[in-house]
């Protein structure tokens, strides 16, 4: 059984927790019933995610199983064979169509998240059969991945998201997926699994990484003074800084530019991150 969880990638659903934004950020954290729809939402679309993954695996297993690291995935390793795979990955399918129509028919959110949940599926489907072969474009489609969870999570809640806050997210993971390219082409040999990874160059992805973290702090920036909160404006530098500690991670000779391992395993980061919850937690509910 502990083969078929690890092929859900549960440690992934980390990149769904851009999700509660709304909730947080839209002043409803204390509504439990938005609590409750939220969490609901979140487990359904780490389903619909997981599929993805599994899809991916399959379609690179023979690609995978030359990776150094990619090779001990369950498929790639032989541990569950295709056909259970697809078996598999259609129960998942079954599974988050049947919790989609169950939250719409018992008015837990709109069909409108489900059009977003399913708009994430294609995407990714895209992604995984052409887009992450065709460099820029497939940083473009993990970009949009991340809006995707942000306008998810405000259609479960019934919140307006902010143009500067749409930016930031999109610019941050801009960031975050020519930081993940760079690393796989500073770090791999000539028989790499990703071959977009040959039209990209490092001085490129170096480069507008770069513009990317800029243009996400300055937006986070405006965010912060037009929120209505004035504390929020002592999270800025606790951005920055957890942008500048990332870099440095990502820096380093022997990172791949994951974000859920640079994230996980860095201590410091983590605090940063727990601090900069507990600013804006004081500055939007208790101030």
């Amino acid at each position: 059984m502990k083969k078929y969880v690890r092929m859900l990638r549960v440690k992934h659903w980390l990149k769904n927790v851009l999700i509660f934004a709304p909730l947080f950020f839209g002043e409803v954290l204390f509504d439990y019933a938005m609590i409750a729809k939220s969490f609901y939402a979140f487990l359904v679309f780490g389903l619909a995610a997981s599929v993805v993954y599994i899809i991916n695996d399959i379609n690179d297993v023979e690609k995978d199983r030359k990776h150094p690291t990619k090779c001990k995935r369950p498929i790639a390793s032989g541990e569950v064979s295709i056909k259970a795979a697809w078996v598999f990955c259609a129960v998942l399918v079954l599974l988050v169509a049947v919790m989609s129509f169950a939250a719409v028919f018992l008015d837990l959110y709109s069909y409108v998240a489900v059009i977003w949940l399913v708009a994430y599926i294609v995407i990714n489907l895209i992604y995984s059969k052409w887009g992450k072969h065709v460099p820029v474009v497939d940083v473009v489609l993990l970009a949009v991945g991340f809006l995707i969870r942000l306008y998810y999570g405000a259609q479960v809640v019934q919140v307006d998201i902010s143009a500067w806050l749409y930016l930031t997210v999109l610019a941050g993971a801009f960031y975050l997926g020519m930081g993940k390219r760079r690393n796989e082409l500073k770090n791999v040999s000539e028989g790499e699994t990703r071959a977009v990874l040959r039209k990209y160059n490092y001085a490129f992805l170096d480069k507008n990484m770069y513009v990317c973290i800029a243009f996400a702090e300055v937006t986070y920036a405006l965010w912060a003074m037009q929120s209505g909160h004035s504390g929020l404006m002592f999270t800025v530098p606790v951005v920055m800084v957890i942008f500048m500690k990332y870099s440095l991670n990502i820096e380093a000779d022997d990172s791949e530019g994951n974000p859920m391992d640079v994230l996980l395993e860095d201590k410091l980061l983590l605090v940063c991150v727990f601090l900069y919850a507990i600013i804006a937690f004081f500055s939007i509910y208790v101030l």
